[in-house]
């Protein structure tokens, strides 16, 4: 089975293309190595998934299904053996919560926000 379909219907991944963006840009690693989305994986690979910001997800394949099932069936497709983060860890992922959104707030405008300022554009 292709990576990038498992990283999905493990629910690694929200969507196959974004496994795949990943995985393009060298944030997949199956067995110590960076692997291609296309890349085939078999019970017991060990992947390391890299989800920024210093922190990675390692987890090793128990089983290949090519069906979607829902998000909780899926977490048995695999066994997550990231260490659980330390207090200090947890701290840092607050602040980094908190900075995001208040910046976001200051700039970038939210779905709501971009349709009130293109309706009144619109209406002169």
């Amino acid at each position: 089975m292709r990576l990038d379909a498992w990283l999905d219907v493990a629910c690694l991944f929200k969507t196959r293309s974004e496994a795949k963006r990943q995985c393009e840009s060298g944030h997949v690693e199956v067995n110590g190595e960076r692997a291609k989305p296309h890349r085939t994986v078999r019970e017991g690979d060990r992947l390391r998934l890299n989800r920024g910001m210093g922190r990675h997800q390692d987890v090793v394949v128990r089983m290949l299904i090519e069906q979607h099932v829902k998000k909780t069936e899926a977490r048995a497709l695999y066994d997550d053996l990231t260490p659980p983060p330390t207090p200090e860890e947890r701290e840092q992922r607050r602040l980094e919560r908190i900075y995001r959104a208040a910046t976001r707030a200051a700039g970038t405008p939210d779905r709501r926000r971009r349709r009130a300022l293109r309706a009144a554009k619109e209406s002169g």
